[in-house]
């Protein structure tokens, strides 16, 4: 029996669709083998030197941040930097108590400050950071923002600021390593990851990254002062909810060099607790629609849905189907049929590939490439939707 046409047409409509994106796909992971070299720490001797002559004023916007502001600071305790700022948002929870105590006996001088009411058409978070921008050191060369969640490691800021400028950045940022501790975080949080690695490519490859599609991370993000009083602080990304990224692209068209480099080796990260809240915060902000135009962001969804959504649902039915000897022999199914195999096998692989991102992980990280229709399904609703609120704050 001839099989009925619509198990002809759906196949040849998946290949128009999932083929050429495939294509995309391979392209942007070809030149990862090319990307910068993670940055390692400095030498003791070079590492001593620049904290003789700290350049850099840190930045860390607060919100009710006394779980996770301790730690951070702790590894803020011997870096090489001139002063750091705590940008407090009327924190309810004890934090800007915490900072006040540690002031007398912390070994960099540091600031607590209060930012205004939130202005309209501002978000939290670029707010905070402007306010530290403006309240920072005249004679500080580089700003850098540091969130709370961030666990600096040994000679971070002496090796990202030598980098920077050897590279001649004015704007540069760091991926981390990821904490995650949950059976929940570990199946999710890396396929979410690798939305942003189908997307952008790669961290370091400079190849992919074009004035509009330029990657940050706003967890470790350092801009030479003089570039931020060119852009006026982060008025730029003041209503973006991917403020980093938005900032980094808007640099880049106006003449900046902007950077993305692997810094795992200097930085690690417990972003959240749980896989409810990685899929509820993090989430919602992956799509970077406030970076990029609505062509842009549907093209990506689109691209993902290709690439990662569909492939192993695709395997699975079209499996079934087959051991039920509902298929006769067809091209266009066998085709799609090993598209998608080998989409799948690239996904597992790149499971070997973002293992050097994650401090420790456990069986469920394994199993993470199940969880990719979950993910693409996230950034497609995060795509469509615009967050009504955000680390305890409400937006209209």
């Amino acid at each position: 029996m001839n099989n009925p046409i619509f198990l002809i047409a759906l196949p040849i409509l998946f290949l128009v669709l999932q083929v050429p994106l495939t294509l995309v796909l391979l392209k942007r992971l070809s030149t990862a083998r090319d990307r910068a070299t993670p940055l390692l720490p400095l030498e003791s001797s070079l590492e001593a030197t620049a904290r003789l002559a700290p350049k850099v004023s840190i930045v860390i916007p607060t919100l009710n941040e006394i779980e996770r502001l301790p730690t951070c600071l702790e590894g803020l305790r011997d870096q090489a930097v001139r002063e750091i700022i705590i940008v407090d948002s009327r924190s309810q929870d004890g934090t800007p108590e915490y900072v006040q105590k540690l002031q007398k006996d912390f070994p960099i001088p540091l600031k607590i400050v209060t930012d205004d009411p939130l202005p309209e058409g501002w978000v939290g978070r670029p707010w905070a950071l402007h306010n530290g921008f403006l309240q920072s050191d005249p004679a500080s060369e580089w700003i850098l923002g540091i969130d709370a969640d961030t666990l600096p490691q040994k000679g971070l800021v002496a090796s990202f600021v030598q980098q920077a400028e050897t590279d001649n950045f004015d704007i540069v940022s760091l991926s981390p390593k990821f904490i995650l501790k949950t059976a929940g975080e570990q199946w999710l949080q890396p396929a979410l990851l690798i939305t942003l690695i189908f997307r952008f490519g790669a961290t370091g490859d400079r190849t992919q990254f074009t004035e509009d599609r330029v990657m940050a991370n706003g967890q470790c993000f350092l801009s030479k002062r003089s570039k931020l009083v060119e852009l006026d602080g982060y008025e730029l990304a003041k209503s973006s909810f991917c403020d980093d990224v938005t900032l980094a692209r808007a640099a880049a068209q106006k003449g900046a060099k902007v950077g993305f480099l692997d810094g795992a080796a200097l930085m690690q990260v417990r972003m959240y607790t749980s896989m409810v809240e990685t899929w509820r915060e993090w989430g919602r902000s992956l799509d970077l629609k406030d970076a990029s135009t609505p062509s842009q962001t549907f093209a990506d969804c689109l691209l993902l849905t290709a690439v990662q959504g569909l492939p192993l649902p695709i395997l699975i039915i079209l499996s079934l189907l087959n051991s039920q000897k509902y298929l006769q022999d067809s091209l266009p199914i066998s085709i799609l049929f090993w598209l998608n195999a080998f989409l799948v096998f690239i996904r597992c692989l790149l499971v070997l590939g973002i293992r050097a991102s994650y401090t420790e992980v456990g069986f469920w990280f394994w199993l993470s490439p199940l969880a990719d229709p979950f993910a693409v399904i996230r950034i497609w609703i995060s795509a469509f939707t615009k967050p009504k609120s955000w680390r305890g704050r409400a937006y209209n």
